[in-house]
């Protein structure tokens, strides 16, 4: 790593540029055509500065045992906040990255040391098809965060990719998506894990943004994730459901 240093390049899916934060210190910003993509704290990795990533961290931090390492798959890596932020609060976990495009993931490195965090592997190519390579109940945690501009990539909500998530998930593990707007098509996922929370911003408070939906084919731990919504700001709310 030569960085952190600010830069815009070409990649893959469009124009990357990585940017300091002028009003912290430690925190870098990478966007993809004007986008955000993730936002790390160099200084701080366990500040979580979006919103998604805070609800993605809610619900792995409320699994038990709450300090123990846990071996994840991201389907879409950006800068690698959520690898950071557990390399910090559950030491030894392994992490592995799964992105599309070959450009961004040598740029992030290269500006922002994305192959140095602690336990993390980073596989180039199409997380829809490179996740039917990895072993079966290999995984604690499936995070798909994949993202072409402001849309889902396609197929991530399909049956196909939705099995072979359940089939990389331990029994008792949790597949966790973030997902934008408030419509979409979640039969597959509710076929395949009947247990599920879905956790936002308080509407009543103005926050409104993404959505991350975890769900499991096991109850989830309701009680230490309600502890974990109820604590935290920005406000957000959550609403658990099952389909058994």
């Amino acid at each position: 790593m030569r960085g952190p240093v600010a830069g815009v390049r070409e990649v893959g899916l469009g124009l990357a540029e990585v940017q300091a934060d002028p009003d912290r210190p430690g925190g870098w910003l990478l966007t993809v055509n004007g986008i955000t993509q993730s936002y790390i704290d160099l200084d701080d990795p366990t500040h979580l500065e979006l919103d998604y990533l805070r609800y993605l961290a809610y619900v792995i931090d409320a699994l038990e045992p709450f300090d123990a390492p846990l071996d994840v798959v991201h389907v879409g890596g950006g800068a690698g906040a959520l690898a950071r932020y557990l390399a910090v609060v559950r030491p030894g976990s392994r992490h592995l990255v799964l992105e599309i495009d070959a450009a961004l993931v040598k740029f992030v490195d290269e500006r922002l040391g994305l192959r140095a965090v602690p336990g993390l592997e980073v596989r180039v190519g199409d997380g829809l098809t490179e996740i039917a390579t990895l072993p079966s109940a290999s995984a604690d945690v499936v995070v798909a965060d994949a993202f072409e501009g402001l849309r889902m990539a396609a197929g991530i909500l399909g049956a196909g990719f939705t099995s072979q998530a359940a089939r990389v998930l331990r029994p008792s593990g949790v597949y966790l998506l973030n997902l934008i707007g408030t419509t979409h098509q979640l039969d597959a996922v509710h076929a395949m894990f009947p247990h599920t929370a879905l956790l936002d911003g308080d509407v009543f408070a103005g926050y409104v943004g993404n959505q991350v939906l975890a769900a499991s084919r096991v109850p989830l731990p309701l009680d230490a994730l309600y502890r974990k919504v109820e604590q935290a700001w920005p406000p957000t709310r959550m609403e658990a459901g099952t389909t058994e």
